[in-house]
């Protein structure tokens, strides 16, 4: 075996571990309107090499031992978890909590909006329904 051979072997087994499920996970579905979906991060590290040895009285040749060898390394970390509920799609992340007033603003930003949104809506339904006020 060559080192072209031992990478591409090498290769083709990662990726029949890493496929797209291993970064946007299967959905569960909890109830009748609630999905949930994994995302993860995946990093790959990989290397390899090698080198053919002469005999020692004659010039290389293919027939020549061969010496190499390939590493490699994958992790995956869990980034969020989407959350479909109804209409709604809510990003909860799998991170340290925030470090900041900025960090924190930010991710109360999308649950403030939908609360704005909701309070802006049953104003127009109650002014709708009660056109004298």
């Amino acid at each position: 075996m060559n080192i072209y051979e031992m990478l591409t072997s090498s290769l083709e087994k990662i990726q029949k571990i890493v496929d797209v499920n291993s970064v946007i996970g299967k959905p569960i579905t909890v109830g009748e309107d609630v999905t949930i979906i994994p995302i993860t991060k995946v990093h790959i590290g990989m290397g390899g090499g090698g080198t053919d040895f002469a005999t020692k009285n004659a010039l290389a040749s293919k027939k020549d031992p061969f010496g190499g060898g390939v590493g490699a390394g994958v992790s995956v970390d869990p980034i969020c978890f989407l959350v479909i509920q109804g209409k709604s799609v809510r990003m909860l992340p799998v991170a340290e909590p925030a470090s900041t007033t900025v960090d924190r603003v930010v991710e109360q930003a999308p649950d403030l909006m939908d609360k704005v949104a909701d309070f802006l809506d049953s104003r127009k339904a109650k002014a709708e329904a009660d056109p004298e006020k």
